[in-house]
């Protein structure tokens, strides 16, 4: 494994991102976290502080992007970039997705990302290589969702697609100047977010175990990281189908809830 130094990760306070930063806490490592919710944030940090590691967190939403650029360069040196904050939310029971909820996952979950790797690839792209050619590691958190257009969260599935599709097409260009980006596309992980859904999780697994498949993937260098292997093949295949055909497949009673007023 990857004996990172330095390590940024997004969207901290809670589920995949709070695993992130426990499993990286460690003596002699710096964790810059961020989240938007300060009590939760601090609450990641102090635990990661616990294990040995410098951990400061930072109250930002990624949708930011003058706030994250600041809050990535002044970081310093980063070994690891973990793009992972994003939001979830489907058409409830049936219903159309309302304007104002595809624009906030797209901005989330598309803007967010790039507010977050842009900076992070500039400043890496100006450090000095590690032994093994390497400057630095980003990762970005798209999900298996990338891969089927489910009627029942189709923004959510329209932003991961985007960002697993970019993260793998910038990859290959980045690779060449040092940088090694990762599209991980998980499928269902024990969270605040997935507890919402309101319908058969298959593979469901926790965040803890999660976060270690991550972390191998990214330590290998791997343009993506998709697990459990086999949902992802299944999810695959349903998006190879004529849509009328996955649309019918993918269409479920009671599915992913809206987002709330004002969210």
């Amino acid at each position: 494994m990857v004996a990172y130094r330095s390590v940024l990760i997004t969207g901290a306070s809670s589920g995949l991102g709070r695993a992130l930063a426990l499993q990286c806490a460690a003596p002699g490592v710096e964790l810059h976290l961020s989240g938007r919710d300060a009590t939760r944030l601090e609450a990641v940090a102090a635990a990661c502080r616990g294990r040995g590691a410098a951990a400061q967190g930072r109250v930002l939403d990624v949708r930011d992007a003058a706030a994250m650029e600041a809050w990535i360069t002044e970081a310093g040196r980063l070994d690891l970039v973990v793009a992972n904050a994003g939001i979830s939310a489907g058409t409830g029971d049936g219903l159309p997705e309302s304007a104002a909820q595809a624009r906030v996952i797209f901005a989330a979950n598309l803007d967010g990302v790039l507010n977050t790797v842009m900076p992070a690839l500039a400043a890496m792209r100006t450090q000095v290589p590690g032994a093994d050619g390497v400057r630095g590691r980003i990762g970005v958190v798209a999900s298996i969702a990338a891969f089927v257009p489910a009627p029942g969260a189709p923004a959510y599935c329209a932003s991961k697609a985007a960002v697993d599709a970019w993260t793998v097409a910038a990859a290959t260009t980045a690779g060449r100047e040092g940088v090694l980006m990762t599209s991980i596309c998980p499928g269902y992980v024990r969270t605040a977010m997935t507890a919402r859904n309101r319908f058969p999780m298959p593979g469901l697994m926790d965040a803890d175990r999660a976060a270690r498949i991550m972390l191998r993937g990214l330590a290998a260098g791997r343009r993506r990281i998709v697990f459990p292997w086999w949902m992802g093949l299944a999810a695959r295949l349903v998006g190879l189908l004529p849509p009328r055909l996955s649309g019918a497949l993918l269409s479920i009673p009671a599915g992913k809830d809206s987002l709330p007023d004002g969210a």
